[in-house]
C-alpha cells in the first residue's frame, strides 16, 4: 500500500537535497510536487491544499539548525502532518458494556462481512474476550451461512434466525442471548446498503437507535479511493459513526482514502483489513502509516508481530538450549514455523526501513518461501536434526535426493543453521537481547 506516493514523496524532497536553507522558492516547488503526488494518490485537491499550506507555514516558520539539512526537516515536516491528516494518535474501539455492541455498517460489497468475522477473532485472541456474531442480514441470500462459515473459523458462534427478515427482532434477540449465557461483545453484521437509498438507510438508522451500539464502524473499500470518502460522509451523517475500516488494502497502491478520510469525515481510521485471512486485520496507527510512507518502516508493529506468537516457556526453554550450544535444526524448524504465523513474508520485510523499495519487484511467495529448507529438515531423520554435526556427504546427498532438492541447497541451509545458531548464542549472551527488550518497553 501507499506504493506509488512513496515513490513521489521522495523524488519531492530530492529538490531541497543540496540547499543550504528553506526558502520560499524551494519550499514552493516542492510543495508543488508533493500536491501533485497527493492528487496521483486519490486525495481530493481541497485535502492535498490544505495538507500543503500547512506544511508550508510550519517549514517557513522554522529555525532550521546547522545540524539539520532542509531535506531532513522537510521529511519530519510532512511526516508529523500525514500522521496528522490521518487522526495522529490510535483510537481504540470500545466494547465496555454488558455487552459491549458493535455494530458493523457499509456498501455492498466492502466486505462487512469478512470483517465482522476478523474483528471477533481480534477481540477475542487479542483482548480475551467472549464474542457472539448476529447475522443481521437479511437481504443477501448467502450472508448468513457466510457468517456462519468464517465463524466455524474463528471459534466463534453465530445467532441467527431463519425465516426472520427483522433486522432489528435479530439483533435484540442475540443482545438477549448474550446478556443470559454471559458473552462480553456482541458483533452485528448487517446488510450492505448505498448511501441513495432512502429505504436502506432508514433501516440502518432505525436498527442503530434500536440496540444502542457501545462502537459504530463503517466498512469501506479502500480502493475506491475518494468514491470512498464520499460514501463515508453521507454514511456518517446519517449514523454519525464511530470509525471507519478500510478493506482490500493491500490492493491499494494509492491511499488516497486513507489519507482523506479523517480530514473530511472527522472520524478516524480504525482498522485496515490486508488480506483474506482472517488474521490479516491491523490496527491502524497514524504515525506508524507515516512511517511506512516515508521508507521509514514500522519496526514497533513487527515486533508486536513476533510477540503475537511469543510463547514465554518455548523461549526460555530455547535460551537455555542457546547458552548450552544445544540448539537444534529442530529448533530451528520449529522457529520457522512461528516466522510463517506472523504473516506475509513481504509485508513483514517491509516494515524494516529502506526494505519495501528493495522488495518492490521482488515476488515473495508465502508458499514456497520455505519449502525447500522445510523439505530438507523433513528428509533428515531425527539423529540428525539433533546432531547436524554428525551430517557428512554422503549423508548430504541422501538429504538432497529425499527432499527433492540439490547438494548445494542443503549445503547452504546447513551454513544459514550455523550462523544462525552462532547469531542466536550471542544474542543471548550480548547485547543484542537488552535492545530487544528496549525496543518492547518503549
Amino acid at each position: 500500500m501507499f506504493e506509488n506516493l512513496s515513490e513521489r514523496l521522495e523524488r519531492s524532497f530530492k529538490i531541497l537535497k543540496g540547499e543550504g536553507k528553506i526558502t520560499d522558492i524551494n519550499v514552493a516547488e516542492t510543495l508543488k510536487d508533493i500536491r501533485r503526488a497527493l492528487l496521483d494518490a486519490d486525495v481530493s485537491y481541497k485535502v492535498a491544499k490544505d495538507f500543503c499550506d500547512r506544511v508550508k507555514a510550519k517549514a517557513m516558520g522554522q529555525n532550521v539548525l546547522t545540524a539539520v539539512k532542509p531535506q531532513q526537516m522537510m521529511v519530519k515536516i510532512v511526516h508529523d502532518e500525514l500522521a496528522e491528516f490521518m487522526g495522529s494518535e490510535f483510537t481504540d474501539i470500545n466494547v465496555k458494556g454488558q455487552p459491549g455492541i458493535v455494530l458493523v455498517a457499509g456498501l455492498n460489497g466492502s466486505g462487512k462481512t469478512t470483517f465482522a468475522a476478523k474483528l471477533a477473532n481480534h477481540i477475542r485472541s487479542k483482548k480475551g474476550m467472549k464474542v457472539l456474531l448476529a447475522a443481521c442480514d437479511t437481504f443477501r441470500p448467502a450472508a448468513i451461512d457466510q457468517l456462519k462459515t468464517l465463524g466455524s473459523q474463528v471459534n466463534v458462534p453465530v445467532y441467527s434466525e431463519d425465516g426472520v427478515k427483522d433486522p432489528i427482532q435479530i439483533a435484540q434477540n442475540a443482545i438477549r442471548m448474550a446478556k443470559s449465557e454471559g458473552y462480553s461483545v456482541v458483533i452485528i453484521d448487517t446488510a450492505g446498503r448505498l448511501a441513495v437509498d432512502q429505504e436502506l438507510m432508514d433501516e440502518i438508522s432505525a436498527l442503530h437507535a434500536a440496540v444502542h451500539p457501545t462502537e459504530t464502524l463503517f466498512v469501506v473499500d479502500a480502493m475506491t479511493g475518494q468514491d470512498a470518502v464520499e460514501t463515508a460522509k453521507a454514511f456518517n451523517d446519517r449514523l454519525d459513526f464511530d470509525g471507519v475500516v478500510l478493506t482490500k488494502m493491500d490492493g491499494d497502491t494509492r491511499g488516497g482514502a486513507a489519507l482523506s478520510i479523517k480530514a473530511v469525515v472527522g472520524k478516524p481510521i480504525k482498522f485496515v483489513s490486508t488480506g483474506e485471512k482472517m488474521e490479516a486485520l491491523d490496527v491502524f496507527h497514524p504515525a506508524r502509516v507515516a512511517d511506512r510512507i516515508l521508507g521509514m518502516g514500522d519496526v514497533v508493529s513487527l515486533v508486536e508481530k513476533a510477540q503475537e506468537q511469543f510463547d514465554e516457556k518455548q523461549a526460555r526453554e530455547l535460551k537455555k538450549k542457546l547458552a548450552k550450544d544445544q540448539f537444534t535444526l529442530e529448533d530451528f524448524y520449529a522457529q520457522i514455523q512461528q516466522v510463517k504465523k506472523m504473516g506475509n513474508i513481504k509485508d513483514l520485510a517491509g516494515m524494516l526501513p529502506g526494505m519495501d523499495k528493495a522488495l518492490k519487484d521482488v515476488d515473495i511467495d508465502n508458499k514456497t518461501a520455505y519449502k525447500a529448507t522445510e523439505a530438507i529438515i523433513q528428509s533428515m531423520t531425527v539423529q540428525e536434526r539433533q546432531h547436524p554435526e554428525i551430517i557428512n556427504g554422503s549423508r548430504r546427498k541422501r538429504i538432497a535426493d529425499g527432499s527433492g532438492t540439490s547438494l548445494p541447497e542443503v549445503n547452504r541451509l546447513l551454513k544459514q543453521f550455523e550462523g544462525t545458531r552462532k547469531m542466536m548464542k550471542s544474542a543471548v549472551n550480548g547485547s543484542l537481547m537488552q535492545q530487544l527488550k528496549g525496543m518492547r518497553r518503549r
